[in-house]
């Protein structure tokens, strides 16, 4: 993705209005790495997304955790390369210490979104989270 951090999004973030927040939501997502269709299974679905929600999860060899993800939806792909920001090759146990839910309320995506675009992201969050504690034991 172009930006660094969720920290430097957020910076950019600030300074929009509205309108200009949806494109740079768009952007991101259109910016995610692309996820192979063979792996856009009902395995890697994320369950009560409005949209179709899918999340890959691969180890690198030193052991960080580096996941794909895709929608089918370009405001909530957004979304989805917001949260991979906050935990993207990051080891395990930093995945299972991030306060993921607080880097996301700095953008107050639920006063910006409606809840259908928003009520997923906890599923995506617990996904990632239980993905980092399974391969972390």
């Amino acid at each position: 993705m172009s930006f660094q951090s969720l920290a430097a999004v957020h910076d950019d973030y600030e300074l929009l209005d509205a309108d200009d927040r949806y494109r740079l939501l768009i952007d991101l997502g259109r910016a995610l790495e692309p996820m192979p269709e063979a792996l856009k299974a009902d395995s890697t679905l994320v369950r009560g997304c409005s949209a179709s929600v899918w999340v890959y999860p691969t180890r690198r060899e030193d052991g960080r955790l580096h996941f794909l993800a895709d929608s089918n939806a370009a405001i909530t792909k957004g979304i989805v390369a917001l949260v991979l920001l906050a935990v993207q090759d990051q080891t395990p146990a930093e995945i299972a210490d991030a306060d993921i839910e607080g880097e996301l309320a700095r953008f107050s995506l639920e006063k910006q979104l409606s809840s259908n675009r928003t009520q997923g992201i906890p599923n995506m969050i617990a996904l990632i989270r239980e993905t980092a504690a399974r391969l972390a034991a």
